[in-house]
């Protein structure tokens, strides 16, 4: 792709890349408002007849899809503690559990100590 953007001299064709990024801003505002409204249908459609809740706006749909994104997805720095990376040990390979290192035979015995639960 990196040649699409090169001029024969070797130059960038910004002329080419101002109007794909307007481009994609405008594609994704018209998702943004086709989402909105798909909601809104399905809400009008569903739930009035499912649950005897009242008919919706275009701005409350909006706000509802809002409102699941914070509760469904907290957080806005990845998926989980290690922000959706796995963690590396100090020779760049993944790290495995302690279990996945041992013996077959020192897997399979219980653990030892003093972990009483009484």
């Amino acid at each position: 792709m990196k040649r699409f953007f090169v001029k024969a001299d070797g130059g960038f064709k910004w002329a080419m890349l101002i109007p794909m990024v307007l481009g994609g801003i405008a594609l994704a505002v018209l998702f943004a408002f086709l989402f909105g409204w798909i909601v809104m249908l399905l809400w009008n459609w569903l739930m009035p007849e499912i649950f005897g809740l009242t008919v919706i706006s275009y701005w409350q749909a909006w706000g509802l899809v809002l409102l699941s994104h914070i509760l469904i997805k907290p957080g806005y720095g990845g998926h989980g503690e290690g922000g959706g990376k796995k963690k590396k040990n100090a020779n760049g390979l993944e790290a495995q559990f302690k279990f996945e290192r041992m013996e077959p035979e020192a897997a399979s015995q219980e653990p030892q100590g003093d972990d009483d639960m009484s």
